[in-house]
């Protein structure tokens, strides 16, 4: 059975470095390295639609029903902002997801942070406008947002760590280009 797609809002990293070499030199720190095409920097996480809308449902005992908040959570999607394409820089290789995945830790523009405080402030609304109570607990405890922590870290998933050692490594500097914010799975 195909897992169900998680929904994302997200930029396409275009370019790790000045050329082909420079990423694929990572592979002296990460094993099964990802393809460069695909490699993305997630800017908010709302997963599985269906789960998000249960999630909410649960949450308010039914005062907002699963449907409402599916439905609901399209359209707020669907007006979100595109965020255009920037460049930022890399120098550190951290550990993610419980130390199963590695990640560039990315230095992002200040309009990049700014932009992604407007979306967790625009899922804080739409939480609200769900009849959902204390939104910051629900926003931790949400299996669908998946959220394990207060604070973004820019980051882009590159493969499995070659070392059980917790990390963080320094690299050598790289440029990282991004395109514009597609919301992945709308």
């Amino acid at each position: 059975m195909q897992p169900v797609p998680r929904i994302t809002v997200e930029v396409p990293v275009l370019s790790v470095g000045t050329g082909a070499g420079d990423y694929e030199a990572l592979g002296n720190y990460v094993d099964a390295l990802r393809r460069p095409q695909g490699l993305h920097l997630t800017l908010l996480h709302i997963g599985v639609l269906a789960d998000f809308a249960r999630d909410i449902a649960d949450w308010t005992k039914g005062n907002t029903t699963a449907g409402d908040a599916a439905g609901t959570a399209v359209a707020w999607l669907e007006g979100l902002p595109v965020l255009a394409g920037f460049a930022a820089r890399t120098e550190r290789l951290v550990l993610l997801g419980g130390g199963r995945v590695s990640g560039l830790e990315v230095e992002v523009p200040q309009h990049v942070r700014d932009y992604q405080v407007s979306l967790v402030k625009a899922l804080h609304e739409l939480l609200d406008a769900l009849l959902v109570d204390n939104v910051d607990d629900f926003i931790l405890s949400s299996q669908a947002l998946g959220f394990r922590y207060p604070r973004w870290t820019p980051h882009i998933a590159v493969g499995r760590p070659k070392s059980r050692d917790r990390g963080p490594w320094d690299i050598e500097p790289l440029a990282v280009e991004c395109g514009p914010s597609p919301i992945r799975n709308r």
